[in-house]
């Protein structure tokens, strides 16, 4: 069974990486840039045809952890005249940008799904207290109230509250709510618990469920897509500030035992996860971090400001180098994964 959950994960991942090179490759054919080939996968080639009119190689490889749209001017001098290094800098942006931004939308479209397969949609009015001794109860929360904002963060969706209080909720939060239509601040010290030696807020109440309508489907689909953002962007912050470790760090192995995990409790968990694995797929290849989309984005910016382009030479060492980065990185990382699963 663990093996058909494990080719569960590769299937995921390797549509998370068509819709990523598919973005890549329509725009760079909308532009009329030159392909040479366009793979699904890394290493050596499993299936390939060559396309007589476009000329261009569609290929699957053996590994499905990655993939790529070849570009002719991409990382060298071309005399091609529909070489990428030929195209305006606007359209280099345009494309480099378009496979993270079909991966957000994928992720936005599998939050969709899981809104609307959700029987009901939890809102942030207080419904009922675990227990009579409830913290929050003790500190002025009652049922009815409609939380607001936790410090200065708006809250919209049940979601959205449950995240703030986990993030803000392990020291005194200033929490706004509505009582009988009257606006209203409380200083509540959330009870809490400890993961890892980290310190998370917990919520002592369970929230109203609303009825599920067109409206708000969509309003719930946008908060939690922006609170993935906002989730995965202080992730990022978190680690480099060291609030969490490099044992708080994943990577394929690790995550394809969360699909695994996600996958054994239920459909609609499994569709959570993905989404927040695809979603943080874009958000961190639009980091300006060198061989990744945002990296070459900030070079393109770069040139843009200077008004005249890099050597596609010293680029091409820039990214070459941030790429055996990246996999040395992810090698040390995958091996912390593994050693952690089997002991």
């Amino acid at each position: 069974m663990i093996v058909l959950y494990v080719l569960l994960a590769l299937l995921i991942f390797s549509l998370m990486i068509f819709v990523h090179e598919l973005g890549h490759y329509m725009f760079a054919r909308k532009f009329n840039v030159t392909i040479e080939e366009f793979a699904i996968g890394m290493g050596p080639k499993l299936l390939s045809r060559k396309s007589e009119k476009t000329g261009i190689v569609y290929s699957l490889r053996a590994f499905p952890m990655g993939g790529f749209v070849s570009m002719v001017g991409e990382d060298e001098e071309s005399e091609d005249e529909n070489a990428l290094s030929k195209k305006p800098a606007w359209q280099r942006l345009i494309i480099m940008v378009a496979g993270a931004a079909m991966n957000i939308l994928l992720g936005v479209l599998l939050v969709f799904i899981t809104v609307c397969a959700s029987p009901r949609l939890a809102s942030a009015t207080v419904a009922q207290f675990q227990n009579e001794n409830a913290i929050t109860y003790q500190q002025g929360l009652r049922e009815g109230d409609v939380i607001t904002k936790i410090n200065n963060t708006p809250i919209h969706i049940g979601n959205e509250l449950q995240y703030e209080i986990m993030q803000q909720g392990s020291e005194t939060a200033r929490v706004t709510i509505l009582r009988d239509g009257v606006e209203m601040t409380l200083n509540i010290d959330f009870p809490t618990e400890e993961s890892d030696g980290i310190l998370f807020g917990v919520m002592d109440f369970y929230v109203a469920g609303v009825e599920k309508s067109v409206g708000g489907v969509l309003k719930h689909t946008l908060f939690r897509s922006t609170s993935t953002v906002k989730m995965i962007w202080e992730s990022l912050i978190d680690l480099i500030s060291g609030k969490y470790g490099f044992r708080h760090v994943s990577g394929p192995v690790g995550v394809t035992q969360v699909i695994t995990q996600a996958a054994k409790t239920s459909v609609l968990q499994l569709l959570n996860i993905a989404a927040i694995i695809c979603i943080n797929l874009g958000v961190f290849n639009l980091l300006p971090i060198p061989a990744l989309d945002g990296g070459r984005s900030a070079f393109l910016l770069l040139e843009v400001i200077r008004r005249k382009p890099l050597s596609p030479k010293v680029e091409g060492y820039v990214h070459a180098v941030g790429l055996a980065i990246l996999l040395l990185f992810m090698a040390i990382v995958s091996f912390k994964d593994v050693f952690q699963l089997i002991f």
